[in-house]
């Protein structure tokens, strides 16, 4: 069973690592695939760092774990980049794999209004991750919900202190920390 963990990853931290490693346990996963999105449908023009750039970080980040791999598919084409067209790709390329999709509680809620949502059932298991202490709303679309710890970190707040001068050392994985500031990512509020 492969996992797929999609998302903007910009800047991949360590809550997005902290929930691969808790669905891979939970699940039992052979492997986990990070899925860097060209360009969200839901966040058209709002990604601040570069594909390469925000591809190369998750490399850095799953470095040295073996179960943890990049999948590119979604970088490699034009976006937007819709989860329908990756599973499709992903099944024809990969036939008799098994895929289960990971989605947090927040993309959960949403789901229906993904682009031909009620054809995502028929090319992957899709699993809905809750911190815990909270839970996914009820879908139709998902399988399973599994409870992940809870880690206060977002993009959203690393790309705000990186573009303030202060330090997101911890906050990500010393190697992407490294990065960021040696490519001067997120200064500017970019």
């Amino acid at each position: 069973m492969i996992g797929l963990l999609g998302g903007s990853f910009d800047p991949i931290h360590h809550g997005h690592l902290l929930v691969a490693q808790a669905a891979v346990e939970a699940l039992g996963l052979h492997e986990l695939w990070f899925v860097p999105a060209r360009e969200q449908p839901f966040k058209q023009g709002r990604h601040s760092a570069p594909a390469a750039h925000r591809a190369r970080m998750v490399e850095l980040a799953i470095a040295g774990e073996p179960r943890f791999r990049l999948e590119p598919l979604e970088l490699e084409r034009p976006g937007p980049s819709y989860t329908v067209d990756t599973l499709r790709l992903l099944r024809a390329r990969e036939p008799g794999a098994a895929f289960t999709l990971l989605v947090g509680a927040d993309a959960a809620a949403e789901l229906e209004l993904w682009r031909e949502a009620a054809a995502l059932p028929e090319l992957a298991r899709i699993v809905a991750f809750a911190r815990a202490g909270a839970s996914a709303p009820p879908s139709a679309l998902v399988a399973e919900t599994i409870t992940v710890p809870s880690l206060d970190i977002s993009a959203t707040a690393i790309r705000g202190r990186a573009a303030a001068g202060r330090s997101i050392r911890y906050w990500v994985p010393e190697d992407v920390a490294e990065y960021v500031a040696a490519h001067g990512l997120y200064r500017n509020g970019e």
